[in-house]
């Protein structure tokens, strides 16, 4: 399935599932359940916003593995995502912090998920975890493997990074698409919830065909400001409360941006 058929919404809002801190992550608590019933609840918020899509993410176990995450990451990953994706039939995307393309995938071929979000999917980037390679040459033989059709939404100038050689987004988007056979591209701010530069999604969109999602700092009211340059965007910390990603989700948040969004249909 090409990534312009997954959604129905022209311009899709996908949002983000923060865990709170997994077993074996250095701010675990102990608490299993409150981690299942804190994630399923935001869920439920977001879908029953109107959200087109959800994403599942580690987002808080920091320090974060640069490639490879533990079987207790993959294990709570996997009872969560598959929980969710059995809840609420909207598209569920998976994304293993740092970098861990191989579990994500084993992920979604477990929970069902649509998608999966690679942070860096090909070349190296330098980041707080070090150098980072790609690994897109076993990600899709994996993805083969396991006959999954969760498709890759793939980074250019992934946040919280900086390329170790900068060929420029469009070269970046080029090789995605053409050698790295992504099924959609990602364009972010430097940092969580930093607004995106235009003139990034400009390149990226001219170098490739694929579907280009912004990434990072859309809010409800930017979003009209990108109509017609994006085919989509992935939310996270503007729809906690106060706008800060550690927060719980703010319903009155979501209601605005989705509000935004279907104007926008």
């Amino acid at each position: 399935m090409p990534a312009a058929s997954l959604f129905s919404r022209r311009c899709p809002i996908i949002g983000c599932v923060h865990l709170p801190p997994l077993p074996g992550a250095p701010l675990y608590d102990g608490d299993i359940e409150r981690v299942y019933e804190t994630a399923f609840a935001e869920a439920k918020i977001l879908a029953g916003a109107g959200i087109d899509g959800l994403i599942v993410e580690n987002f808080h176990d920091t320090p974060f593995y640069p490639d490879s995450v533990p079987a207790e990451t993959v294990a709570a990953l996997s009872v969560i995502a598959r929980q969710i994706a059995k809840a609420f039939n909207i598209p569920l995307g998976v994304n293993v912090l740092r970098n861990d393309a191989h579990a994500a995938v084993a992920i979604a071929v477990a929970a069902g998920a649509a998608f999966v979000r690679i942070n860096i999917h090909m070349g190296a980037v330098v980041s707080e975890q070090g150098l980072i390679l790609g690994k897109s040459h076993e990600t899709l033989r994996l993805r083969a493997a396991l006959k999954s059709r969760a498709l890759i939404f793939a980074d250019i100038g992934v946040k919280h990074a900086a390329p170790l050689v900068d060929r420029g987004l469009a070269t970046d988007a080029i090789d995605a698409q053409q050698r790295g056979l992504a099924d959609a591209l990602i364009v972010s701010g430097t940092r969580t919830g930093q607004a995106t530069d235009p003139g990034a999604i400009e390149a990226v969109k001219s170098a490739s065909s694929l579907p280009v999602y912004i990434g990072s700092g859309i809010t409800a009211d930017n979003l009209p400001d990108y109509a017609g340059k994006i085919d989509g965007a992935i939310v996270g910390s503007y729809f906690k409360q106060d706008g800060k990603a550690a927060n719980p989700v703010d319903p009155a948040r979501v209601a605005a941006l989705m509000a935004a969004a279907r104007k926008l249909a």
